[in-house]
């Protein structure tokens, strides 16, 4: 798996291009049948974004996902757009993040009507965590116009089918708000990515902004002002829920590496460790008596070990762009990323250690197909956090 990275999928261009504004660096990365995604940073963050674009329909969304999957085995995969509303808990403009998703058109006609068999999946209990956290954090959304209300995130059900819903009083309007009374939110895509992920073993997240009420009053012109503002909120929403599952994507990989990860203390000059007189491997180094060491070399709160083993990795990523393991763009951003570490370094402070960590943190993403570097980095990172 892919810690780093997690892969959104948009269906419209409107939405795709809602996303690829907040990514720093985004390249094309071709899959061998044609299908084109882009690969790129979340700002400030060492969170990579793999993003694709399905198209209408579930059965669309279906096979993107599985293809996505397979190709990056990401984090988690979310799937970030617009729908309507079937009710007025959500506002236009809202997230509705789905706690489960329903296929609705699932079902079997009979004499006495049709009767419904829907499909469903619920959202992975991690995801929903995070999501809930998030809202009670409020920290997500972009700065709203003085006049305008902050958007919202609501949590409920989802109802994906195969045709666009703008009515309240169509036999099918009716039969909907009837047997999914509980939906806040339609579209056309989630049960598609949610079977997918299902079947791969992805954690899903379908996260929505809400841009019209499916009540019959959806029209271009409002469009053209609820659409960009509800597909904008859901990149917010959708963007911070991948960046936090990365942050513990990172935990987890640390506390994996060493039991407990070492706390950021002083102590005669090196890194505390919660386990006093014991070794906790990172990988390629090791935490051995408060004493973080990459290689043979000790880096604790000693600037010129770290500045010395930064000179390393510098050396070592100019010889992987020699041999073509790391291509011109990726060289180019690694060492941008390593002079940021290197002159933040220089500065000392715990703001200078915190550009540190962050620039360090971006480099390991850039060369998260070098497992070589990405265990440096893991320990490097560690040490960094201990500098003030």
């Amino acid at each position: 798996m892919a810690r780093d990275l997690v892969v959104i999928l948009t269906a419209l261009n409107l939405e795709y291009e809602a996303v690829h504004r907040r990514l720093d660096g985004p390249r094309v990365h071709r899959h061998e049948r044609g299908t084109r995604f882009e690969v790129g940073t979340v700002r400030g963050t060492s969170c990579r974004i793999a993003l694709a674009l399905t198209n209408k329909g579930n059965h669309a969304a279906a096979v993107m996902a599985e293809r996505a999957v397979q190709e990056f085995s990401p984090v988690a995969l979310v799937f970030a757009g617009v729908a309507g509303s079937l009710w007025d808990t959500a506002r236009l403009g809202d997230v509705v993040m789905a706690t489960h998703v329903y296929a609705y058109h699932g079902g079997t006609s009979e004499d006495d009507g049709l009767k419904a068999r829907p499909r469903v999946w619920e959202a992975p209990h991690r995801i929903s965590q995070i999501g809930s956290y998030l809202a009670r954090a409020n920290d997500w959304a972009d700065s709203a116009p003085a006049r305008e209300r902050p958007p919202q995130v609501r949590f409920g059900a989802i109802a994906a089918g195969e045709i666009v819903q703008n009515s309240k009083i169509s036999a099918e309007a009716r039969w909907i708000r009837q047997h999914y009374n509980d939906a806040l939110a339609i579209e056309m895509e989630a049960a598609g990515v949610a079977q997918a992920g299902h079947l791969s073993g992805a954690p899903v997240a379908v996260v929505r902004g809400i841009s019209d009420r499916a009540d019959g009053t959806k029209s271009s012109a409002k469009d053209r002002n609820t659409q960009p503002r509800a597909a904008a909120n859901a990149a917010a929403f959708a963007v911070r829920l991948a960046v936090e599952l990365v942050a513990e994507e990172e935990q987890i990989a640390m506390s994996e590496a060493g039991g407990n990860a070492p706390r950021a203390d002083k102590t005669e000059g090196q890194v505390s460790n919660t386990a006093h007189n014991s070794t906790v491997g990172i990988m390629a180094g090791s935490v051995h008596d408060s004493t973080v060491r990459l290689g043979a070399a000790p880096v604790g709160s000693d600037h010129l070990a770290l500045l010395a083993e930064l000179d390393r990795i510098r050396a070592d990523v100019r010889q992987h762009h020699v041999q073509g393991v790391l291509d011109d763009d990726t060289y180019r951003e690694a060492r941008a990323e390593l002079a940021i570490a290197d002159r933040a370094t220089r500065e000392n402070g715990p703001e200078a250690s915190r550009t540190t960590t962050m620039a360090l943190k971006r480099l390991r993403g850039l060369v998260a197909d070098v497992p070589e570097l990405v265990t440096r980095l893991a320990a490097l990172v560690l040490a960094a956090g201990a500098l003030s």
